[in-house]
């Protein structure tokens, strides 16, 4: 049976600073085992949450609870199983990636030379540990700061975009981290980013952010699924396209030309289907790409994404 435990929550938790709401009526429910997505462009009151999940700034409004404790009244025994890193980790880089890691346990009660060694195993650091930070790549500075957030060996783990800025590889390797710490150290991983893609290959649930109010909550895939499927068609000549497509009734549901390219409804087990009686139509195909109402609602609120 599914363990439906709520272990992270907020409840109409807000943040103002002067005149300006940088978050407000943000309501949250992260469950035992989740691996739980906070989806919102860059300046939509992402860290500004996060931080006051770590009790890092007081809300103005509002509350978190977690592991049924409220911040504002247990703040130690809330936080006592939960590790995280917003923004970024700081390091001290002239020192060893095991020297920053022995500061940081010496500033939490201590922490053991083996328990040091494991997390760097985990995030696969270990053979590096004794070299300068300084000699790491931007991946690894990544990874030593989630290695960083498991020294106490959390149960839910907070991570501010640990993808951000790191090339397609590395962003992999980060994805694989928190898949394998959330199936096989059964972690609790609640993780932001603006990249839906992201969300979405690692993600099981997840909520959207905007201009610091919340969007959405639900199942990924569900949210995903939700309302409209079609395809966004790049091919030509225009007229044989539309010919092949009023004649496929049985696989498009309805189509329109949009910006050069053509959207087509249509369910995405019947894009072979469809391809196929493109090319037997004599259409020059370049590209079928598959879209759903939530890619184009969040594709709509980030054309205009500053960072702030």
């Amino acid at each position: 049976m599914q363990n439906l435990e709520t272990i992270l929550q907020t409840k109409n938790l807000g943040k103002r600073f002067k005149n300006r709401w940088a978050a407000r009526d943000i309501n949250i429910e992260v469950r035992r085992g989740d691996v739980f997505g906070f989806l919102g462009p860059n300046g939509a009151g992402k860290s500004t949450t996060m931080r006051m999940m770590l009790s890092l700034i007081t809300p103005t409004e509002g509350e978190v609870v977690i592991f049924g404790k409220s911040l504002k009244r247990e703040r130690e025994r809330a936080l006592n199983s939960v590790g995280g890193i917003v923004e970024k980790a700081d390091f001290y880089l002239y020192l060893s990636a095991f020297k920053n890691l022995e500061i940081v346990g010496a500033l939490n009660d201590g922490v053991s030379r083996k328990r040091i060694e494991e997390v760097l195993d985990l995030v696969g650091l270990l053979p590096r540990a004794r070299d300068k930070v300084k000699t790491y790549s931007h991946g690894m500075k990544q990874r030593l700061g989630i290695a960083q957030s498991l020294l106490s060996d959390p149960e839910l783990v907070i991570l501010d975009e640990p993808t951000n800025g790191l090339d397609p590889q590395g962003m992999k390797e980060v994805r694989d981290l928190v898949l394998h710490l959330a199936r096989d150290q059964k972690k609790t991983i609640f993780l932001s980013s603006h990249l839906l893609n992201e969300i979405e290959l690692v993600a099981t649930r997840m909520a959207v952010i905007n201009k610091g109010e919340m969007v959405v909550q639900g199942n990924v895939q569900q949210l995903l699924d939700q309302g409209e499927k079609y395809v966004l068609l790049r091919a030509e000549p225009k007229a044989k396209v539309t010919a092949v497509l009023r004649g496929q009734k049985q696989l498009v549901g309805k189509f329109k030309e949009k910006g050069g390219a053509f959207e087509v409804t249509t369910d995405f087990e019947m894009i072979p289907l469809l391809t196929k009686a493109l090319v037997n139509g004599g259409v020059r195909i370049h590209a079928i790409i598959p879209r759903r109402s939530l890619e184009d609602y969040f594709l709509s609120i980030t054309e205009n994404d500053t960072i702030a």
